[in-house]
């Protein structure tokens, strides 16, 4: 053999890559197997294993923009269909499929898949209800988990601000589905913690299919939220989806609305409770006071009855501590009512618009004989013409349309 046709094992490499890459049979391709080896590069994000079957197997990797798009995180002895491309890998003269896109074959194997890892927690512990944590009753602080772009947010304070707007909430958003879902929905959770940045903590997002949801069923977010020191509220679809999230959590809510309420109490609800044990104290006090005076009313009567001084000097002096101890009781149950009163003033002073008119903002009603007095929130509820009312803090402008323009 001449020295013209020796090639060298690049040039072998090569030459055989560049055969298969021309077959357009194996540029887009579906191939079904079982995984194996599997593993995720840290670093870079791709994804190896090995696809196998009863006789054979067959190396692959997706690399980290595909496996972005994946809806779960594939596992060991899960079946699955891989679409992708066969190509040769030059350096070790290997060829592999580089996957596109990895389905599960059915929910079944999701189902037995899951089910082997909820077994497998349970086992440890992480689902008792020994170690659940109490949700505070009124928290400072509302830490919230979910997509920034998601419904579930906008759901979430809504019913915040409307239940109890005295708590802050502290919103970290995350991806709620795709392989970086789980590191950052663990990150947020851990950062939560460490820096201790709520009471309680809503994780979780709105309805979807199983593979949507698939993340929720991630080891170790499930090992995060039961390892959290903050009580975890779940809010992961709807009221028929159940994850691991919401078995490791503290409560678990069928909705992220629902979440929203079980996380605060409701103001309208403490504020009748408040006037429930006003009315009661102040029964209490009339029943305690009219007790005493009949009492003492008693007392008295027998003190006329009797003529011997030294008896009335000693019914007196009893009288006299019997008043004292009256006043006290009563000056007692005078300042607790006061106080409590002070109070609900305070909170509801708070809550009042007057204050936000003293901050500068304005409240606009229409002046309009069909519409009088409802308030104007947007500029398309008026048109040229118009007359309006400005309510300012000290008084109220009377106000024609002019112009209208919208932000």
């Amino acid at each position: 053999m001449t020295e013209n046709y020796i090639l060298s094992v690049s040039q072998l490499n090569f030459y055989i890559k560049s055969i298969i890459d021309a077959d357009r049979k194996l540029f887009d391709l579906y191939v079904s197997g079982e995984i194996s080896n599997f593993t995720r590069h840290f670093k870079t994000g791709h994804l190896y294993f090995t696809l196998k079957d009863e006789s054979s197997s067959l190396k692959a990797v997706m690399f980290s923009r595909a496996a972005e798009r994946l809806r779960f995180m594939p596992e060991n002895g899960m079946k699955v269909t891989v679409r992708g491309r066969v190509s040769v890998f030059e350096r070790d003269g290997t060829y592999q499929l580089y996957a596109e896109t990895i389905e599960a074959q059915s929910e079944g194997e999701l189902a037995a898949s899951l089910e082997k890892l909820k077994q497998k927690l349970q086992k440890e512990g992480l689902f008792d209800e020994s170690r659940k944590r109490p949700i505070p009753r009124f928290p400072k602080k509302v830490g919230v988990i979910t997509s920034a772009s998601s419904a579930a947010i906008h759901d979430i304070l809504t019913v915040l601000a409307r239940r109890w707007p005295l708590s802050e909430v502290v919103f970290c958003p995350a991806s709620v589905e795709g392989i970086k879902a789980v590191d950052e929905i663990t990150a947020a959770i851990k950062e939560f913690n460490s820096k201790k940045a709520a009471d309680v903590l809503i994780v979780g997002r709105g309805g979807g299919s199983v593979e949507e949801l698939w993340t929720f069923n991630d080891e170790r977010i499930a090992r995060a939220v039961a390892a959290s020191e903050i009580p975890i509220i779940s809010a992961v679809g709807h009221e028929s989806d159940y994850t691991l999230i919401d078995f490791a959590a503290d409560l678990r809510a069928p909705t992220p609305s629902a979440a929203a309420e079980l996380a605060v109490p409701e103001r309208a609800e403490l504020l009748h409770r408040i006037r429930l044990l006003e009315q009661r104290l102040s029964a209490s006090a009339d029943e305690l006071i009219n007790s005493k005076t009949y009492n003492l009313t008693l007392l008295y009567n027998r003190l006329l009855s009797k003529e011997p001084t030294a008896m009335i000097e000693s019914r007196l002096q009893t009288i006299d501590s019997l008043r004292q101890r009256l006043n006290k009781a009563g000056d007692s149950l005078i300042s607790e009512k006061q106080h409590l009163l002070s109070r609900n003033i305070s909170m509801l002073d708070a809550l009042s618009p007057l204050k936000i008119l003293g901050r500068g903002y304005a409240i606009a009603v229409s002046a309009e004989e069909e519409t009088k007095g409802r308030i104007i929130k947007t500029v398309t509820a008026v048109k040229i013409g118009d007359k309006i009312d400005v309510n300012l803090t000290d008084g109220v402008l009377k106000c024609n349309i002019l112009e209208t323009k919208e932000l």
